[in-house]
């Protein structure tokens, strides 16, 4: 489902590139879940946010779900659905002065998807969360309410790869199992293909099939 071969990342910073990724090489079987664990700028997550096609400042080779992505391209047609990510912190998904609805329905309704407002109904129930909070701002829920509304958000697409970025690190412990528990259901019920970045050994041993360990923009 994820095939990296030598690939590297690098970082604009002014006229100039840094390489913050060295030559990564690693596949990712259909339905399982693979981590990286590493210190907080060891280039984990830079290497994660390649894989949501939010950076083009890449080369190697890269395919995911079938498709050959290219560096320096946006991610565009059926690869922009089949891959998605959740974040850290679930307002980089949700937009504060928008209801939930609002923001959720829009990705649906540039692809003119029917019964919007059906699916997003679904997807609530899917992740344990009254529907009614659709009509709700951001700042109106819990922390561990808002990363499931962004957990929403990414199925609703119905991709095939499920990227997670410290998906529970800005929460406290007792909501950090809840959500992972509902990710480890999530990826069996949907046949989800996950990469998880953590610098927890514990979330990754919890959820993970594999790991690697990065250091220093290198996997070790």
């Amino acid at each position: 489902m994820i095939d990296l071969q030598n690939l590297s990342v690098a970082h604009r910073q002014g006229y100039e590139q840094r390489t913050v990724v060295h030559d990564v090489s690693l596949q990712v079987a259909a339905g399982e879940c693979f981590g990286l664990v590493g210190p907080s700028g060891c280039g984990k997550s830079s290497l994660l946010w390649v894989m949501a096609g939010l950076n083009p400042n890449w080369q190697g080779t890269m395919t995911l779900a079938g498709h050959q992505a290219t560096s320096g391209k946006p991610f565009t047609g059926q690869l922009r659905r089949d891959v998605q990510m959740v974040f850290q912190d679930p307002y980089a998904s949700l937009h504060p002065r928008h209801r939930l609805k609002r923001t959720l329905a829009e990705p649906l309704k540039l692809l003119k998807v029917r019964d919007i407002d059906d699916r997003i109904e679904q997807g609530f129930r899917h992740v344990g969360l009254d529907p009614a909070l659709a009509d709700r701002y951001p700042h109106q829920l819990s922390g561990g309410q808002r990363q499931r509304v962004a957990i929403v958000r990414a199925l609703l697409l119905e991709p095939k790869i499920l990227l997670l970025d410290e998906p529970t690190s800005a929460l406290d412990m007792s909501v950090q199992a809840e959500i992972l528990n509902l990710l480890n259901k999530l990826k069996q019920q949907d046949n989800l293909t996950m990469v998880l970045v953590s610098h927890d050994p514990d979330v990754i041993d919890h959820m993970c099939d594999r790991a690697v360990r990065m250091e220093r923009g290198y996997i070790k």
